[in-house]
This record gives C-alpha cells, sequence and structure tokens, in this order.
C-alpha cells in the first residue's frame, strides 16, 4: 500500500485532529522515550502497546488514525515521519523504542530492528527469555538515520514489529501483556542503568 502522504504538514494540511487523528504525548523527561507512530486504524493496538511498555514514568508519543480506511491515508512511511511533536520528544531522548505492526506470516515472533545494536539485542535476549519469540528484522530493518526512532541524541533506537495476531493476543490477554511490557522495561533498565 502505496502512502498517501509524505510529510505530517501535507497530511495536516488535509485532515482535521481530534476529528480524523489525534497526537497524545508524555514528555517525563526520560532517556528512552516509548512510541507508535502508526497508531489507531493504521497498525491496531500499537499506541495501546507502546503506551503500557511506558507505563507511567517512561515518555510516550503515540499518533493514531481515528476512522478506518485503507492503511496508507494516515501511514507515513517511518524515515519520513516528521510530526514536530514527535521530532522535539524523541531528539531529546537517548534511545527510542518504536512499537509497530506487520502482517500475520508464518509465526509470531517479533522483527527486532534499529541502529541500537545493544539495547535491541537485550530486548530480544529479555523476550524470549518470557517466551516471546524474537528475531533479527531482516525485511524492516528499521536502520535508516532518519527513522523516528533514531532520531535521537544518540542517532539510535529500536525498531519492533509485531504480528496482527501477537497484538490481539497482547490486547484480549492482561497478563501476557504484563509479561511482554516486563521483559521490555527490564531490558531497557539494565541498558541504560548508570
Amino acid at each position: 500500500m502505496v502512502d498517501r502522504y509524505r510529510t505530517f504538514a501535507d497530511l495536516a494540511a488535509n485532515h482535521t485532529p481530534d476529528d480524523d487523528y489525534r497526537i497524545r504525548s508524555a514528555d517525563r523527561g526520560t532517556s528512552v522515550v516509548i512510541l507508535a507512530p502508526h497508531g489507531g486504524f493504521i497498525e491496531p493496538e500499537t499506541a495501546e502497546i507502546a503506551e503500557a511498555i511506558a507505563g507511567r514514568d517512561l515518555s510516550f508519543y503515540a499518533f493514531e488514525a481515528l476512522g478506518a480506511g485503507a492503511h496508507g491515508d494516515f501511514h507515513i512511511t517511518s524515515h519520513l515521519f516528521d510530526e514536530p511533536a514527535a521530532l522535539d520528544l524523541v531528539g531529546r531522548a537517548e534511545f527510542a523504542v518504536a512499537i509497530h505492526g506487520r502482517k500475520d506470516g508464518a509465526d509470531d515472533d517479533v522483527w527486532l530492528g534499529g541502529r541500537a545494536a545493544a539495547l535491541r539485542d537485550a530486548i530480544g535476549r529479555a523476550l524470549r527469555a518470557a517466551g516471546f519469540g524474537a528475531v533479527p528484522n531482516t525485511t524492516l530493518p528499521g536502520v535508516h538515520e532518519t527513522n523516528i526512532c533514531n532520531r535521537t541524541r544518540s542517532g539510535e533506537g529500536v525498531q519492533l514489529e509485531l504480528s496482527r495476531s501477537l497484538r490481539r493476543r497482547l490486547a484480549d490477554e492482561p497478563a501476557l501483556l504484563e509479561a511482554f511490557c516486563g521483559a521490555i522495561r527490564q531490558a531497557i533498565g539494565a541498558a541504560t542503568a548508570g
């Protein structure tokens, strides 16, 4: 599916905030921000999962389409995503962890991408230890320098691609969501300590 817009300014010129889309953001002054740039009807459940990972103490951002439509109607690809509040929040963080959705495939493995190799690998180990599949992302590696997850002070971030069926399970099973979030938060805490 081809994206309808290549910049947030073009999208905003044609749509109304809080009717067509919304932006939710919580700047908690942390070195890590958890974000979902394709929330709402774009990649369902990604904003809710990102918010659950952030909890009440990590900075959080979500861009959400509020109405059903074609995937590309509100999707701005990650290396072009330039919504000002996201750029500001991510740009002040040392790392960002972006939650994305992908189509179902042969398995529910979390695809691990992004330029923050140490944090990405720590998240992968923590997810596997918690019983989730997690593999390197060769399809959507998230390494472009202008990918929203990499537009941090360090120039590094992590991109996690979750299958549709895994996102549904996380939305429907609170204990599973808690285990998923706990694994990611443990990896973030260990990787950013000191």
